[in-house]
C-alpha cells in the first residue's frame, strides 16, 4: 500500500523541475507532508512559515498576485483555522493558490479527534472559484496534482496519510470527470478518496450474491460531473461512501444534483454526529463509524428490496 503524502512530495519535485514559478509553503510539517523533498531539491523556492496557517494563506495569496504558483501544504484540520483568510483573499480574488490538506479524515488515527478532519469538503466546496479534489490512491494523487497545478485558479486537494489502496496503475484521470471503476445496473456506488477501495471490496462480494453495481470515483467534488451522477441515478438507488461527515460532504453534493435533475433513492455512508478517537489502527476508526464493506453490502441489499 502506497502513501498519499509520498506521492504528493515526489510529484511536487517532478513538477518543480519544469515549472520554475512553483513555490511550496509549509507550516512546520514538512516531514509529515513530505514537502521536505521539494525543500531539499529547491531550497530557494521553499518557504517555512512555522505553525501559522493564517499567515501562510496570506503569504500564498501574495505570491499568487506576484505571478508565482504557490502550493501550501499542511494538515487538513489545521488549515481550516485559516478558512476566513482562504475566503477573503484567495476565493474572493480568484487567486491561483493550491492548498493541499494532508492527513484528512481518520488517517491521523493515533492523534485523536483534534487532528481528524471530517468537515473540510463541506467548508471548501461552498467557496466560489475553488476546485475541490480528493484522489483515491498514490497514482491518482500524482495525476490530479499535475492537473491542479496546470489549472488556473484556487484549488483544494484533499489527501490522506498512508492509507492509499492501489486502485489505479497508469490510468490518466481527467479533472472534473468521474472515473468508472466498475460497470453495473442494479445499484450505483459513488465515493472518493480511500473509501473507494472499500467500495471495490464490497462489489466483489455483491457480485457473488448476484448484484451488479456501478462504481464511480467522483475525485473532483467541485466542479461536479453532473452527467455521470445523473446516469448513476438510472439504477435502483445510489450509495455514497465517504470519510467525512454526511452533512455537507460528497453525499450532500450528489443529493443536490439528483434532487434537481433526476430524483433517486440515496443512502449516505459516512460520519454522523460525533467525533473520532485515538486508535492504533486506521481501519478500526472506519469500522467504529460504519464505513465498512459490510455496511455497503447491507445498503445495496436494502435498496434492492
Amino acid at each position: 500500500m502506497r502513501s498519499f503524502r509520498d506521492a504528493f512530495g515526489e510529484e511536487l519535485v517532478r513538477i518543480g523541475e519544469s515549472k520554475p514559478d512553483l513555490v511550496v509553503l509549509d507550516v512546520d510539517v514538512s516531514t509529515s507532508t513530505r514537502t521536505r523533498m521539494f525543500a531539499t531539491r529547491f531550497p530557494r523556492r521553499f518557504i517555512q512559515l512555522g505553525i501559522s496557517e493564517q499567515d501562510a494563506v496570506s503569504t500564498a495569496a501574495g505570491l499568487a498576485v506576484a505571478g508565482k504558483i504557490p502550493v501550501l501544504a499542511g494538515f487538513a484540520m489545521f488549515l481550516m483555522r485559516a478558512w476566513e483568510q482562504i475566503r477573503n483573499t484567495i476565493s474572493r480574488d480568484n487567486l491561483n493558490v493550491k492548498i493541499a490538506g494532508t492527513h484528512s479524515g481518520f488517517s491521523d488515527h493515533v492523534d485523536g479527534s483534534s487532528h481528524q478532519c471530517l468537515e473540510d469538503i463541506a467548508l471548501m466546496r461552498v467557496l466560489p472559484n475553488f476546485t475541490v479534489v480528493c484522489p483515491a490512491d498514490a497514482q491518482a494523487t500524482r495525476c490530479l496534482l499535475s492537473q491542479v497545478v496546470e489549472r488556473t485558479g484556487p484549488c483544494y486537494l484533499r489527501l490522506g496519510r498512508d492509507n492509499a489502496s492501489s486502485i489505479y496503475d497508469q490510468e490518466k484521470l481527467e479533472l472534473g470527470k468521474a472515473s468508472i471503476l466498475a460497470d453495473g445496473s442494479d445499484v450505483s456506488l459513488i465515493s472518493c478518496g480511500p473509501t473507494l477501495g472499500i467500495c471495490l471490496e464490497a462489489v466483489e462480494e455483491l457480485r457473488s450474491k448476484g448484484f451488479s453495481c456501478l462504481v464511480l470515483d467522483l475525485h473532483t467534488i467541485k466542479p461536479l460531473d453532473d452527467h455521470s451522477i445523473v446516469q448513476a441515478a438510472d439504477t435502483n438507488g445510489i450509495v455514497v461512501v465517504e470519510e467525512h461527515r454526511v452533512q455537507g460532504g460528497l453525499g450532500s453534493a450528489v443529493a443536490e444534483v439528483v434532487s434537481e435533475r433526476k430524483p433517486a433513492r440515496i443512502v449516505r455512508i459516512g460520519v454522523r454526529d460525533g467525533f473520532g478517537t485515538c486508535s492504533r489502527r486506521y481501519e478500526d476508526l472506519l469500522s467504529l463509524h460504519g464505513i465498512t464493506k459490510e455496511s455497503i453490502i447491507r445498503a445495496v441489499e436494502a435498496l434492492m428490496r
